[in-house]
């Protein structure tokens, strides 16, 4: 039975990614229409962990909503129409960006009724929010509800509390607040600590009932589109539609990284690629030198400092140290939100690192680039494995070994634990990517973690997984130990460069490890319920570490 229910699931995955695709290049939709339910109706089929509760119609699910928020630009309750675009020359404009807390994404507030969402990470950003959205129509309609009188259309006395709060902005004391969080439960289902919770997730220090405001125009916009006044749209530029897929923005990255790395005489050296984040390599390398603070050379204490949040002093010291060693940083401008760090270690005094006894590494250079988003991490490696060309000059990338770091949901195990990929299978296809991982769990077997080795899921969205299709993927013959979104595009990139265009040497080493970002399988363990913290700084020093012995060895 639970095989026939993952089939269901796989099946459900696969047919809303092609209602949104259809839904793209239709070019408009509107979400309380047919093609809206339709979506709605697959994602209630499949019942997501991320999203908790939300087929429940008597509550709104607050770990979900709190999830999406967090990645959709502030003030998209408010704004009945939606225009994805690509780059069109906003950033040129009066327009202000908004970028989410918890995405690198540029969105600009039109007027009053619309927020446009400039999509450079590829299609699935675009499936991403859709599905985010899709969400987020599902409670404000719940919510309204709630509030309103189906048949009447009257607004029931608690909602007109809020509304009053909301439309008065006027300072609350602490009592008024809490008799509004009280009102504000019963209308969303859930209890007054669990609202109260909420309310001061969202709270900011100029706005401390923003939390009002969100459900307010949630419940407001989605009765505004009930009774036709301003129907609810999401719409597709021409652009868009067009260039999606070219590699447009993802030629424009790559080139930077190649120019620079020729204007520094770089480009006949060893380069060792790896997609990680924009501090872990970096710190490892220049920290002890930059600080000039005493730590046991095996300690994660000096790192624990340095992703602190109160330290940002300490954390610009040592990124103009490491620029006056080697290090040189590639803010992006082409609009792939990577950026890159590009390490010269010939320029790198490694004595006082972990790497002290790496006595001659003047030919190695490091590239780090920053996480890619799903299928864009085929295209930002595919256009930086290929030779570059300046005029009549073209230089071959001398690449050697290509490591990919980053959070992954795991099936066994618990947050910060690390896995070691054997291969790569693409969920909904009969694509898998098998290689030699130069890491193994052997490496890792005194770090007192938990390490797990064997085949990862590339999934089409981490927001679309139920436990169904993961417990399938852990206990059928896969016996996948984890899922993420980039890893079979990555090494897809690799394969094409290396095995048919010969962009790059067939003996390309390759390094992939992951830590635990969450445990889907676990009630209050998915990524809804909240961020690693420092548990994830010693799985991240821990694979950092191996991967620069690795290249330097």
């Amino acid at each position: 039975m639970s095989i026939t229910r993952a089939r269901r699931s796989t099946d459900a995955i696969e047919r809303l990614y092609i209602s949104m695709r259809h839904l793209f290049h239709r070019g408009v939709y509107r979400p309380s229409g047919s093609p809206g339910k339709i979506l709605r109706n697959l994602l209630f089929e499949l019942e997501p962990e991320i999203y908790g509760s939300m087929t429940d119609p008597n509550k709104v699910e607050l770990n979900g909503l709190m999830y999406v928020l967090d990645r959709l630009p502030d003030g998209i309750v408010e704004t009945p129409f939606i225009c994805f675009t690509s780059d069109e020359g906003y950033d040129r404009s009066i327009f202000t960006p908004i970028i989410p807390s918890k995405r690198r994404r540029f969105c600009y507030r039109i007027d009053e009724n619309q927020m446009n969402i400039e999509i450079s990470r590829g299609r699935s950003e675009i499936y991403d929010i859709l599905t985010h959205l899709t969400f987020l129509f599902n409670e404000a309609d719940k919510i309204r509800n709630r509030a309103y009188d189906n048949q009447t259309l009257t607004k029931n006395r608690t909602w007109e509390v809020i509304e009053e709060i909301v439309l008065a902005n006027k300072e609350l004391t602490r009592k008024e607040r809490e008799v509004a969080i009280m009102h504000l439960a019963t209308i969303l289902g859930r209890t007054f600590e669990e609202t109260q919770t909420l309310h001061e997730y969202f709270s900011t220090p100029d706005d401390k009932d923003k939390f009002f405001k969100t459900i307010y125009w949630m419940g407001y916009t989605s009765q505004q589109d009930k009774i036709g006044t301003k129907k609810r749209e999401i719409t597709f530029t021409s652009t868009l539609r067009e260039t999606i897929g070219h590699h447009m923005i993802g030629e424009k990255w790559a080139n930077a990284i190649k120019e620079v790395l020729a204007e520094n005489n770089l480009q006949e050296k060893n380069i060792h690629i790896i997609s990680a984040n924009m501090h872990s390599v970096s710190n490892m390398l220049f920290a002890h030198d930059a600080l000039k603070k005493k730590y046991k050379d095996d300690s994660v204490a000096i790192y624990e400092d340095l992703s602190a949040a109160n330290n940002k002093v300490m954390r610009e010291q040592l990124h103009e140290f490491a620029q006056a060693n080697g290090l040189v940083y590639i803010k992006d401008k082409s609009g792939t939100n990577i950026n890159v760090q590009v390490i010269d270690l010939g320029k790198a005094d490694l004595t006082n690192s972990a790497f002290a006894y790496a006595k001659d590494k003047q030919n190695d250079v490091i590239i780090v680039m920053d996480y890619a988003f799903g299928e864009q991490a085929f295209e930002a490696m595919d256009e930086l494995l290929k030779p570059y060309k300046a005029g009549d000059d073209s230089f071959k990338m001398n690449v050697k070994s290509v490591s990919i770091m980053g959070k992954a949901g795991i099936l066994e195990g618990v947050k910060g634990d690390i896995m070691i990929a054997t291969a790569h299978v693409f969920e909904g296809t009969t694509d898998n990517y098998y290689f030699h991982n130069e890491l193994s769990a052997e490496d890792f077997k005194d770090s007192g973690l938990g390490v797990y080795e064997g085949p990862m899921i590339s999934v089409l969205g981490t927001s679309l997984q139920n436990k169904d299709v993961l417990e399938y993927f852990k206990n059928s013959s896969f016996q996948a130990i984890g899922l993420e979104m980039e890893g079979v595009h990555y090494h897809k990139a690799i394969q094409v460069a290396s095995k048919i265009r010969h962009h790059i040497d067939n003996d390309v080493k390759v390094m992939y490890a992951y830590y635990a970002s969450d445990n889907p399988l676990e009630t209050g363990s998915t990524l809804a319920s909240g961020g690693l913290g420092l548990t994830g700084v010693k799985p991240t020093y821990l694979i950092t570490q191996k991967i620069i012995e690795k290249i330097i060895k």
